[in-house]
């Protein structure tokens, strides 16, 4: 039951620390909590069912072609939801607006697909037990991806452009940076990031658009206890978070095991309201 519970908790936790990540991502260079992070991670296991399942497409072409569809729903999510919001006066009406995108995502998902959970084809065709590649795969991801990021943050143009935006807006502009461009390939990267999510958990999770909501709130979970915008803490978080719900669905099971993850959730930002990893912001004047 241990190794169970260890497989299943270290792979749902992957998933949350990446929709973590995705949450960071887009606050990063906008300064917007989007609430359709869920909703895109969601469709990744769609799209993902899609092109591998019932399209017949070969596994990686299916990944690229999930992550590039996400990618344009993260876009568009920034040109429709964001955008005007950042031009109005009253900036804190992307809750609003965020939200209505990730129902009009999660209605359209399924009214086009099904209001039915839906099996996701084996990808690599590897391993058993809780050594299955179900159980693996969203793990190695999330490798994948903080190993991706923290290298294009660190040596490249783009991902210094991203740190500068995200440390002073208007400085950054005032540089001559190109806010606007950044932030659509910040949406874009962020909509990858969350496909790639779906699409690696799609085996344990199915392809099921109320998924969508699920990994919107617990998704959310990493991003306060890791601290807004610490991606690696996301992941400490994330893991935690999956590890702890499991062994509370093994032990309580049920209803009981959300109300203990939520309680304990806030005994925690009670006891650290910047998160476990975070630190208040310090700004030199």
């Amino acid at each position: 039951m241990l190794a169970s519970i260890i497989a299943s908790g270290l792979a749902l936790g992957a998933v949350y620390a990446l929709i973590g990540i995705t949450y960071n991502v887009m606050f990063a260079a906008s300064r917007v909590m989007s609430f359709t992070a869920g909703q895109l991670g969601m469709l990744g296991g769609v799209f993902g069912a899609l092109f591998v399942g019932r399209l017949g497409v070969p596994g990686p072409v299916g990944l690229v072609l999930t992550l590039a569809a996400c990618a344009a729903v993260g876009v568009l999510t920034e040109i429709i939801a964001v955008r005007p919001v950042l031009a109005s006066l009253e900036k804190h009406l992307y809750v609003l607006s965020t939200l209505a995108a990730a129902l009009l995502i999660q209605q359209l998902t399924a009214i086009e697909w099904s209001t039915e959970p839906q099996p996701f084809p084996r990808l690599l065709g590897l391993g058993s037990g809780i050594l299955d590649e179900k159980f693996w795969l969203p793990v190695l991801a999330c490798a994948a991806v903080i190993g991706g990021l923290e290298w294009m943050y660190r040596r490249t143009l783009v991902g210094r452009a991203f740190i500068a935006i995200a440390e002073d807006n208007f400085a950054a502009r005032a540089l001559g940076l190109p806010e606007r461009r950044l932030r659509m390939a910040s949406f874009a990267l962020a909509g990858a990031v969350a496909g790639l999510a779906g699409f690696s958990s799609g085996q344990l999770l199915l392809a099921f658009f109320a998924n969508g909501a699920m990994l919107n709130f617990y998704g959310f979970v990493p991003v306060a206890l890791g601290g807004l915008g610490n991606n690696r803490g996301a992941v400490l978080g994330g893991l935690a978070l999956g590890l702890f719900q499991q062994a509370a669905n093994f032990t309580v099971g049920g209803v009981f095991a959300s109300v203990l993850v939520f309680t304990v959730f806030i005994v925690v930002l009670l006891a650290a309201p910047q998160g476990l990893f975070g630190a208040p912001a310090v700004r030199r004047v």
